[in-house]
């Protein structure tokens, strides 16, 4: 059947809410001017908004940066640089109508050819390599222009997550493909945002100021014209305690990535409001690998899941603050499935037997296992540009449980993102940690698809054939509730039965700001914390 959307702009949005209870935004009119300074816990490995995969990212990359549509809580799509778009018969081909009154930021024309432009880059591995874009991209057969506000992207095959990559793909200019700062982004590499780079000080600060020429926000958006700001800088802070020091002293406007201790700070405090959001996507976990040292014994594996006890750690670190997870999507996203809950974990017996019949019976003088002369040792690879939330004091807790309960040594290995790469080409490795945000069944199929089917970040190194008709049938089809089903039954394979994956939490953001901060928000739905657009302030 055919599938023909438009999408139009909302008459009126409803009023956001804190978690706290409190609207979001102040009932007194927005001002105009100032600026913000808002520090993060993040620096990007890249500005190139194409090329970053950072989730922390995403806050600091969509000031200057968008994408063809926006979306709703719920997940459907409204108009942002598109005024529409339709589906075809066969439900292979994409087709965009775009906006007429829209320029990146250094004069160049936002058209039909613009666009294209940035498809057909994502299909070159030689820009994307190492990126999901890539794989994402590669389903591409076609891209066509037919006139100078149309364009209509056509696959190989029919491929249901696809319409979220197209519409969520952040568009740079045309004169950014002959940059030289394509790679690492920077000020040659224009978007079409509210705020334009301006200043990037690595290890310190990057700083935007405002596009006076933008007049195209997204529907979601709760005004339309230029910023309210006249620019915004975001201060690399990675220490949660730094963060919360800065911000109580004034030194900064606002936070984000508030640790569980640090958040009694701002919780009804008349001078600051505070508010958190589960992420989409996948839950931080520990994915163990099952072609490389002892995790590819699928019983070394299943004394992992359910030996560690997670619920009471998390408590532990995070003083109640996160969200303990069991499955491998998020839950608040659609594609949820809560069947795992409790059905796994903190059962040491059962744990230490599933060793002893893995051969792991003996116990050197330190309480590790051995075997043949060799100690259970597990590497635990943790990309540093991805240590946050207190991850570090997640993982060393784990490890202790691990060593204690289990006689299993994790080692934690913190490397670069250059490290990083070669280690999962190599593939040796034990586990990686790692969360993403991304949705519509794109974070379960870039986890679980082999990597040579295109699974860009498949951690766990699984060719599974019982996963591939699940993903494929999951993707065939536009019926949520059908592709629950089929990711449902992939979950418990994953995770139940082979222990492919340890979901521990669900990433979160929180926002803590000083009371003259209006504006403040998360996305609709993938809940990051949203651009600083709609932001203003009552006192500069």
């Amino acid at each position: 059947m055919k599938s023909s959307v438009h999408v139009r702009s909302l008459s009126a949005l409803a009023l956001l809410v804190l978690s706290s209870g409190q609207p979001l935004y102040a009932a007194e009119q927005p001002q105009q001017g100032g600026t913000l300074t808002w520090g993060v816990e993040t620096e990007p490995n890249t500005l190139n908004p194409q090329l970053n995969g950072q989730s922390k990212a995403e806050l600091i990359l969509r000031v200057a940066y968008e994408s063809l549509l926006a979306r709703k809580p719920d997940g459907s799509y409204i108009p942002w640089l598109a005024t529409g778009y339709n589906v075809s018969d066969d439900g292979k081909t994409y087709t965009f109508t775009l906006r007429d009154d829209v320029k990146f930021s250094n004069g160049e024309k936002f058209d039909a050819a613009a666009v294209a432009a940035n498809f057909r880059h994502a299909q070159d591995p030689a820009y994307c390599a190492g990126s999901s874009i890539c794989a994402l991209a590669g389903r591409i057969a076609s891209v066509a222009t037919p006139d100078a506000h149309t364009v209509s992207i056509t696959l190989k095959d029919v491929y249901s997550p696809f319409l979220s990559f197209a519409a969520g793909l952040k568009l740079i200019s045309p004169s950014s493909w002959s940059s030289p700062q394509l790679k690492s982004g920077g000020t040659d590499i224009a978007g079409t945002g509210p705020f334009i780079l301006k200043r990037y000080e690595k290890g310190q600060q990057i700083e935007y100021v405002r596009n006076p020429d933008y007049h195209w926000a997204s529907a979601n958006a709760k005004h339309q014209g230029a910023a309210y700001l006249e620019g915004v800088t975001y201060r690399f802070l990675p220490e949660s305690s730094v963060r919360t020091g800065a911000l109580l002293s004034g030194q900064v406007d606002v936070i984000e990535g508030v640790s569980g201790n640090d958040a009694g700070e701002f919780k009804d405090n008349p001078d600051f409001s505070y508010q958190h959001a589960l992420n989409t996507g996948t839950p931080y976990s520990l994915f163990l690998n099952v072609k490389y040292g002892p995790t590819q014994d699928v019983n070394v594996r299943q004394a992992i899941l359910q030996g560690l006890d997670i619920s009471p750690i998390l408590q532990s670190i995070y003083r109640g603050e996160r969200t303990r997870v069991w499955g491998i999507t998020s839950p608040v996203d659609p594609l949820y499935d809560a069947s795992l809950s409790g059905k796994y974990g903190n059962n040491p017996t059962l744990a230490n037997q599933l060793l002893d019949d893995a051969g792991w019976k003996t116990r050197g003088a330190d309480g590790i296992r051995t075997k043949d002369g060799q100690p259970l040792r597990i590497e635990i690879i943790q990309a540093q540009a991805t240590v946050r939330d207190q991850r570090d004091v997640l993982l060393q807790a784990i490890q202790a449980q691990a060593r204690q309960r289990l006689g299993i040594d994790l080692k934690i290995r913190y490397v670069d993102s250059g490290t990083y790469t070669e280690v999962r080409k190599t593939g040796q490795f034990g586990s990686i940690a790692n969360s993403n945000t991304d949705t519509d069944g794109i974070d379960i199929e870039n986890h679980y698809l082999p990597v040579e089917g295109g699974g860009s970040i498949n951690y766990s190194r699984t060719d599974a054939p019982e996963i591939i008709p699940l993903l494929k049938g999951a993707s065939l089809t536009q019926d949520n509730a059908q592709r629950k089903t089929f990711y449902g039954q992939l979950q418990n394979f994953a995770v139940l039965q082979q222990a492919l994956a340890i979901p521990l939490y669900e990433p979160e953001d929180q926002i803590a700001a000083a009371a003259y901060v209006h504006g403040v928000g998360f996305r609709p739905f993938k809940q990051m914390p949203e651009n600083a657009y709609d932001v203003w302030l009552s006192k500069h």
